[in-house]
């Protein structure tokens, strides 16, 4: 009787499933950033910041055989997937005709996409098939039963420069999963600040992070992490065992970084204890680089924010936040972070908080901070951002993290700053960059040496995407993207107001 109803239950599980597939629209693009781009680019303040390829580059028409059906309209109505949908919104000239790079990695996706199909009950994807069973009860079953259930299926794991569509491809290919799998979409910053949040709570069990792990396992078989960074040497000593766990857990990751799996954590403390991740991961995923080098963040049109140059601006800066605020009156507020610590704004109102960078920046904060302010503020004024270099390193790597957070939830910035995007990171080399600098000699001598040059890895790497990222925050296009979400939030509240009377 046990064996007929769980041949029942399987049966329904495969329906749901291929039903849910088969009901999936394929206009979603909840998180897809959708916008017409312009051929002509514009210099972001000053002629160095912007050093665009021409958009000449090879454009391929035979994509493949999949893509020419599409093109064509002979494609069955009940295929799917993120290339099926990648070629519709660039044939309803929602998205610009893709290069050659995101094409692959677009096939990339849509052959994990087809196998994760296919292999959906094996997977254990759908929720409901398996949801009698929490973490905490699974983990203490496995002390009994210790047993392994990798997935059939690798992940993915996605690297490549700065603005070449990453995120972007990732999302689509999210928004084409059904509802009803077990699957997440997060920030890696935010993914840690929940596994730290998770440890503490599990604080009495004999192995708290193989509870985390089930925990996460149970929730999400498909976790799909964003901007895969590694800098703190607390993540790196406990990220093998935890991605061991939940691969041995049956876990798909499929992850965006700006760095190869090999580069991951390079000249961080104790690094020998990380390679054993590195190695999982190219285990358990497929690691695919994006060869482009276009960033098309920096083609949006550019001098229509509030970025303004000069430390001398600051009361512009008010003036412009008092404007946004309106009739409220702004006042210092208290923002709930994670476990009971609170961030304290010191004027906020209507949505936007506004900060001296020393208050934000200069001060031990971090990611949950970042993404505790963002979660109650739309919108921030920051006031002050200096040129960095070895005097305010750490300083520039909690701005780093602030931009992070602040274009995952798709904030506004209003600040001053002592320089363009370019110019507040050009004191900031890799090893490699500092290698390629003219030794001394006879003509030059120590004292032409630049004594706040600071030679950083990590975050020589990460200001490329700081950069990227501050140019199109500042754009035009990512202002009006801005607005609509607002509109379309305080719809959302109207509408919910009128229903309670």
């Amino acid at each position: 009787m046990r064996i007929l109803a769980r041949a029942i239950r399987q049966f329904r599980s495969n329906i749901r499933v291929k039903g849910e597939i088969h009901g999936i629209s394929v206009v979603r693009g909840r998180h897809l950033v959708e916008r017409r781009l312009s051929y002509t680019c514009q210099p972001f303040l000053n002629a160095r910041t912007e050093r665009y390829l021409p958009l000449s580059y090879m454009i391929s028409r035979a994509l493949s055989a999949d893509a020419m059906q599409i093109s064509s309209g002979e494609v069955a109505s009940d295929r799917i997937g993120p290339l099926v949908e990648y070629e519709r919104r660039i044939a309803a000239g929602e998205l610009m005709d893709g290069d050659l790079c995101q094409l692959g990695t677009l096939r990339e996706l849509q052959r994990l996409f087809d196998e994760l199909v296919e292999k959906s009950t094996e997977c254990r994807l759908d929720r409901y098939a398996d949801s009698e069973k929490a973490g905490r009860s699974r983990w203490l079953w496995s002390r009994f039963l210790p047993q392994s259930s990798y997935s059939p299926v690798r992940g993915l794991y996605l690297h490549g420069g700065v603005g070449t569509g990453k995120t972007m491809l990732m999302d689509l290919f999210y928004d084409q999963l059904p509802c009803n799998w077990r699957k997440k979409r997060i920030h890696f910053h935010d993914f840690m600040l929940n596994v730290h949040s998770r440890l503490q709570r599990h604080r009495g069990v004999s192995d708290p992070l193989e509870v985390v792990a089930g925990e996460i396992s149970d929730e999400a078989i498909l976790l799909c992490l964003d901007e895969f960074m590694v800098t703190d040497v607390a993540d790196a000593l406990i990220l093998n065992r935890l991605f061991g766990q939940l691969f041995n857990d049956g876990v798909v990751l499929v992850a965006t970084s700006n760095r190869a799996p090999d580069s991951l954590y390079e000249g961080g403390l104790q690094r020998d204890l990380f390679l054993p991740f590195i190695a999982t991961v190219k285990e358990r995923c497929v690691a695919h680089q994006i060869g482009s080098s276009v960033d098309y963040r920096k083609m949006t049109s550019g001098e229509q924010g509030f970025y303004l140059v000069g430390l001398d601006l600051s009361g512009l800066l008010k003036a412009t936040f008092q404007k946004l605020v309106g009739h409220d009156k702004a006042r210092a507020q208290e923002v709930e972070v994670v476990m009971g610590r609170k961030l304290t704004v010191p004027l906020g109102a209507n949505g936007c908080a506004y900060f001296t960078f020393e208050d934000l920046c200069d001060r031990p904060l971090g990611a949950a901070d970042y993404f505790g302010l963002f979660k109650k503020f739309h919108t921030l004024a920051l006031d002050g951002i200096p040129i960095f270099g070895l005097h305010n390193r750490t300083a520039a790597y909690r701005f780093v993290t602030l931009i992070d957070v602040m274009y995952e939830n798709k904030g506004r910035l209003l600040c001053t700053a002592e320089g363009s995007p370019y110019e507040l990171f050009e004191r900031i080399i890799t090893v490699a960059d500092a290698k390629h600098m003219a030794p001394r000699t006879s003509s030059r001598s120590r004292k032409s040496d630049d004594l706040d040059l600071c030679v950083d890895n990590e975050l020589g790497f990460a200001k490329d995407r700081t950069v990227s990222r501050l140019t199109e925050i500042n754009s035009k296009e990512y202002q009006e993207q801005h607005a609509a979400l607002l509109a379309e939030k305080q719809f959302q509240q109207d509408a919910i107001a009128e229903s309670a009377v």
